[in-house]
């Protein structure tokens, strides 16, 4: 007997007995049968074994593994990839006399898979570099699939196409990341990501949310070591520099980046301008520009518990 919760419409059907609903179902993996423990109901039968098809011995630990079920489905890809490929064989039964070999694969993989796969292979190694988690893995996937299939990127290189897409997904998640973080771990300049990432709002006639100081605060803060004093003095240095209308026309980052040397020159943990330039993806004079525009109204920027130990008159004027 199957139910589903309440609480969530779309939930897997819970198969368990209809007189011991909390009891443990025993799996009888030779007969395919559910037996609830308690009364030995066959609550379930024929089903399916999702183990192993095979048998290793102990002989052949050291070989190949000899799966012969093939790689897990993957809906991105056109019949969902069940298709059998036969490798090449390596005895002789498996040659005629001419030669030539006796079992060839009916339908091989088609360039546009073999384009998409590539193209998915070159996400996920470009995620793992910066640790990305895996459902933005996946709407990356998925965003470089509509482009694909749409085709109105034609010109542009996969790999440029994959970055630009892995920018997006990212954002549109709440995890941007910078352009140069992208361009770090691709093999794509970054006006060739920004070229692609347009087009591709253009084209699937999307947006992204605009990025703000706060969406980079707590990670530059914490790859440069500051404590939570020193990153929650800066997000408020930051927010009320917007507010003000001090830093018109800088990007975010650069914001972010100077909001950063600001609380932690005021701080005991003092980082120098390259220290977190480093980590922003910007440059000392961009720091300094940014730098120079909320200073002098230093003193109204800072939250009001803010314990200094460098006074706002002593604070770098740059």
């Amino acid at each position: 007997m199957a139910s589903t919760s309440r609480g969530d419409a779309l939930a897997l059907p819970r198969v368990h007995c209809p007189d011991h609903p909390d009891a443990i179902l025993v799996e009888d993996y030779r007969a395919g049968d559910m037996i609830c423990p308690e009364c030995g109901l066959v609550v379930g039968d024929r089903v399916i074994d999702v183990g192993s098809e095979w048998r290793t011995f102990s002989n052949e630990k050291a070989l190949k593994d000899p799966s012969r079920v093939g790689d897990a489905q993957n809906p991105l890809l056109n019949g969902g990839d069940l298709t059998t490929m036969i490798s090449k064989g390596t005895g002789a039964a498996s040659f005629d006399e001419f030669g030539n070999s006796k079992y060839q694969n009916r339908r091989t993989m088609s360039s546009s898979d073999r384009a998409m796969l590539n193209a998915f292979k070159e996400i996920s190694t470009m995620a793992d570099r910066i640790n990305l988690p895996r459902n933005i893995i996946d709407r990356t996937n998925n965003l470089f699939k509509q482009v694909y299939e749409q085709k109105s990127l034609k010109g542009r290189a996969n790999d440029a196409i994959a970055s630009a897409c892995l920018y997006i997904a990212c954002r549109q998640e709440g995890v941007p990341r910078t352009f140069k973080e992208i361009c770090a771990v691709s093999r794509i300049s970054k006006k060739e990501i920004g070229r692609c990432f347009k087009l591709i709002l253009k084209a699937l006639e999307t947006s992204v949310d605009l990025i703000t100081t706060g969406d980079f605060m707590s990670r530059f803060c914490s790859n440069l070591g500051l404590p939570k004093q020193v990153q929650m003095a800066a997000t408020f240095i930051a927010r009320k520099a917007v507010e003000l209308d001090l830093v018109p026309g800088r990007s975010p980052i650069s914001v972010a980046a100077a909001a950063i040397y600001m609380a932690s020159q005021a701080s005991a943990e003092k980082k120098t301008q390259k220290e977190i330039g480093d980590i922003a993806g910007v440059a000392d004079v961009t720091i300094r520009q940014s730098y120079r525009l909320i200073y002098p109204r230093a003193a109204e920027l800072f939250p009001p518990d803010f314990k200094f130990d460098t006074p706002v008159d002593k604070l770098p004027q740059l």
